[in-house]
């Protein structure tokens, strides 16, 4: 079975109870809503009873009692490692925040269906009633065996964190947190382009990260695995240091490993002479601190709905900008990532993905551009044809070359 692409229509102009009308007639989002964005499709015909017996009783049975007895031969014989499962708890949505489960399915439904688009690769949506981590984690450990992958999504921080590293250290399929990794994969793909264009090497670069949640954390981790020359993250307080009493286990970890420079103080002290500014966190800063930064800056400011810098103020001072808005050019948009990892991953049959994979997800994403880099274009297009299977084998390569691909 896989997930089809639907455009589902009501065909009744009034709505359930009969009253007033409709949302869906003067709102297209609603209109494009109405009945879910998915629907489920048999891949295999029952057109007589000759397809009904092998698609159910009793030709299901043999092969239930080949999987009972070899059970590997599940990967063959289901859908189990061409789908994944996209878990939520409806605490973390976009940019609404902690709205519940039923609320965030809209944007799960999304998620699925760009899995399919973009990578080939079916997905289900599965919202779950429940926001303790050992719930979460023990719930998804009894639905794995449906999945041959899960993507975590929306999940607030810091329980996202604890979630996903129980839950790769409970299964043996990929487990991937795209708030996290997928904004840092092609965060990193956006990076090396840019310094590309400027002809410099990311070790000669220093970044300050606006924000210290799941999408700052995983950054500051993928660029200091890239070769970052320093990378210092600020949260509300200030810069993330050792010296700070009020840091979280997670954020003490993170001074662990950034700051190298020792700045302490606001996010506006640590931007003075930096190269990169990456904004995960909202807010706005000073056109003052952004005028402060180096020379030929890179500005990364991927807040939506707003930039926490507006391109027309960073385009004064930065040598390239980029956001997550696709209305601006340079779109750093996960979409770019999730569906080639997990499509590269699932070919290989791959049982985690590694810093590696995502390294090569990042390289595959940035070579995409090739000689065509330009200011306006550090970051391919999610409509060019060339990104998926390009991280999609990157990935797949990597799985293989670190050990953890199965076929």
């Amino acid at each position: 079975m896989a997930a089809e692409i639907v455009n589902p229509r009501s065909d009744s102009n009034t709505d359930q109870d009969g009253g007033a009308e409709p949302l869906d007639s003067f709102d297209p989002a609603f209109a494009l809503h109405r009945g879910g964005k998915m629907a489920v499709q048999a891949t295999v015909p029952v057109r007589d009873k000759d397809d009904l017996s092998l698609a159910y009783t009793p030709g299901v049975a043999r092969v239930c009692t080949a999987i009972a007895e070899q059970p590997e031969l599940v990967h063959d014989y289901t859908w189990k490692s061409s789908v994944v499962a996209v878990v939520t708890d409806g605490t973390a949505v976009l940019g609404l925040g902690d709205i519940g489960p039923e609320a965030s399915l809209p944007v799960m439904e999304g998620k699925a269906i760009l899995f399919k688009q973009f990578g080939g690769v079916d997905a289900v949506p599965i919202a779950l009633d429940c926001t303790g981590v050992d719930e979460i984690v023990e719930t998804v450990v009894r639905l794995a065996p449906s999945f041959g992958g899960v993507n975590l999504e929306d999940i607030s921080a810091p329980r996202c964190f604890e979630i996903e590293r129980k839950l790769q250290e409970r299964l043996d399929i990929p487990v991937f947190h795209d708030d996290q990794h997928g904004t840092a994969v092609v965060t990193l793909a956006a990076l090396r382009n840019a310094a590309r264009l400027s002809g410099r090497e990311i070790g000669q670069l220093r970044a300050v990260i606006s924000g210290a949640g799941a999408a700052g954390v995983a950054i500051a981790k993928m660029l200091v695995g890239a070769g970052i020359g320093d990378v210092a993250v600020a949260d509300r307080k200030g810069v993330v240091s050792a010296d700070r009493e009020d840091l979280t286990s997670v954020k003490r970890e993170l001074a662990g490993f950034t700051n190298k420079a020792g700045i302490s103080g606001s996010l506006e002290d640590a931007l003075a002479g930096a190269d990169v500014f990456i904004g995960v966190s909202g807010g706005t800063v000073p056109e003052a601190a952004v005028a402060s930064m180096a020379e030929g800056a890179f500005v990364f400011a991927m807040a939506n709905p707003n930039p926490e810098i507006h391109p027309d103020v960073a385009h004064k001072y930065a040598a390239v900008v980029a956001t997550g808005r696709s209305d601006f050019p340079n779109q750093i948009n996960n979409v770019l990532a999730f569906p080639g990892i997990f499509a590269g991953a699932l070919q290989v049959r791959a049982s985690r993905i590694t810093e590696g994979m995502k390294i090569a997800a990042a390289e595959a994403l940035a070579a995409v551009v090739g000689d065509d880099l330009a200011p306006d274009y550090v970051i391919p297009s999610p409509f060019d044809e060339r990104v998926a299977p390009a991280v999609t084998a990157a990935v797949a390569a990597a799985a293989r070359a670190e050990g953890v691909a199965r076929r």
